[in-house]
């Protein structure tokens, strides 16, 4: 009896075993035909299932508020010779996707990994190259904007070879200007150039790119509405201001060598000291900083001692002179300026969201065998002889560079790329061409500041 006992008992569990068994296999076959849980699959799962009906490009939103810090690498078509790769950039839940290679077929395969292809774009890294469709305006018919001591085609220069280049950014899309969709653009706005000659070159560049270098009689001067008028006893303006009226774009430059702000100690005396307030930008930029849309800043080469004591400019700091010897020194003195500069700038833009600012790099000189006083001169007419590409990653301006680190104002770097193109400045010549001591610091026009330009229109 009790061996009949243990033997109905292992029947019933080897009975119970085989119909869990059966019951198991139901449920997964009733699983996998079941259209349902097919869409319970992982995403890892789907992305592994090549598919032609996938879209290349995520719509937005299509990770709902999913936050991702870092780039992601959906790789396409496996089989191919000639893998295709989508990089999708997800700010927030809006994927942004560049194409780095080429490829006919568009499938997703191979699930999502970590990028470590990522082209970035650098405009201040690539290269000069050779363009048929340069200059962008004709020297010879741009006299409503441009000077005459800086228009080239107008002196006995006999070569303009450093006409026909563009600059090529590394990875970067920057399409030929094109001046009716600039000032479609800039439509309402006001660009305002403010800091040395150099500054000014850019702003006539930028005058004869938007006009084509054509006689312009519709556009305006509005000078008089910022005071820039010539006053009694002065060589020039302090500067300049023209509206377009079809788009109301205005284009305006503000001398202020130093980027601080000058105030005579003794207004009634022509003669007099000029307080040079380090830590205190224009009062110009101060007063008309809410109608400007885009700002450029730049300075730096009034920044010597024979031009401080030629403009009679006393360093103060806080309203008083500079008792810091150590700030006097000119090198640090133009630092301190920058970076006060740079500071109150940043501090205005949260009152001003509309207003986008740039700090341009110091604009290169290339005396050779002495300066502009003592024999200096820029002779080689040959273009790209030092060289026709930027491979270095940081700024040939680190002062700027610096001061610009941690604000929204961005960096319009042009230092290392016009450091090769020595060819490209005024040299010798001038209007009434006269051998002269040469211009080796401003640039022909047309000519390199129109880069600038283009650097400056791409990254608005």
């Amino acid at each position: 009896m009790k061996g009949g006992y243990t033997y109905s008992l292992r029947g019933w569990h080897l009975s119970l075993a085989l119909v869990s068994l059966l019951l198991v296999i139901t449920v997964l076959w009733v699983w996998q035909a079941n259209p349902i849980a097919i869409t319970l699959r992982s995403a890892q799962e789907w992305y592994n299932i090549p598919s032609s009906e996938l879209p290349v490009e995520a719509p937005n939103n299509a990770l709902g508020s999913t936050k991702l810090t870092k780039s992601e690498e959906i790789s396409l078509n496996p089989s191919s010779g000639n893998e295709t790769k989508v990089q999708l950039d997800f700010v927030g839940a809006s994927p942004v996707h560049s194409v780095t290679a080429e490829s006919p077929e568009m499938q997703y395969s191979q699930g999502i990994r970590p990028s470590s292809k990522r082209k970035v774009c650098n405009y201040a890294k690539g290269r000069w190259v050779a363009d048929s469709r340069r200059p962008l305006y004709s020297g010879f018919s741009c006299k409503q904007w441009l000077s005459s001591m800086w228009a080239c085609r107008m002196t006995q220069r006999p070569d303009f070879s450093f006409e026909g280049y563009r600059w090529q950014p590394e990875n970067c899309d920057m399409p030929q200007f094109e001046r009716s969709a600039f000032l479609r653009k800039m439509q309402d706005k006001t660009i305002a150039f403010i800091g040395d000659s150099l500054g000014r070159q850019q702003f006539q560049s930028l005058m004869c790119m938007a006009t084509g270098g054509e006689e312009s009689p519709e556009v305006e001067n509005v000078g008089w509405k910022y005071g820039l008028v010539k006053r009694r006893g002065a060589i020039r303006p302090d500067g300049w201001a023209y509206r377009f009226p079809k788009t109301n774009t205005t284009i305006l430059y503000y001398w202020s060598a130093s980027l601080c702000d000058l105030v005579p100690l003794n207004i009634t005396n022509p003669l007099t000291n000029v307080a040079m307030h380090l830590d205190q930008p224009p009062a110009f930029m101060r007063k008309f900083l809410h109608d400007f849309d885009i700002l450029i800043l730049n300075t730096g080469h009034h920044w010597n001692r024979g031009k401080l004591n030629a403009n009679r400019w006393v360093m103060y700091v806080d309203g008083k002179p500079n008792e810091d010897k150590k700030r006097a020194e000119i090198g640090n003195a133009k630092n301190f300026t920058i970076y006060s500069v740079a500071k109150w700038v940043n501090s205005q833009l949260v009152s001003h969201p509309r207003l986008k600012v740039f700090f341009r790099t110091l604009s290169p000189r290339h005396f050779f065998n002495g300066d502009w006083n003592t024999g200096g001169s820029c002779d080689n007419t040959v273009p790209l002889s030092q060289g026709s590409e930027v491979v270095q990653d940081g700024s040939s301006d680190p002062t700027v560079e610096g001061a610009l680190k941690g604000t929204k104002i961005k960096i319009l770097d042009i230092t290392a790329i016009s450091q090769l193109r020595d060819e490209a400045h005024m040299s010798r010549y001038n209007i009434r061409g006269v051998q002269n001591s040469s211009d080796c610091l401003h640039w022909c026009l047309p000519g390199v500041p129109d880069t600038w330009n283009e650097l400056l229109v791409s990254q608005i």
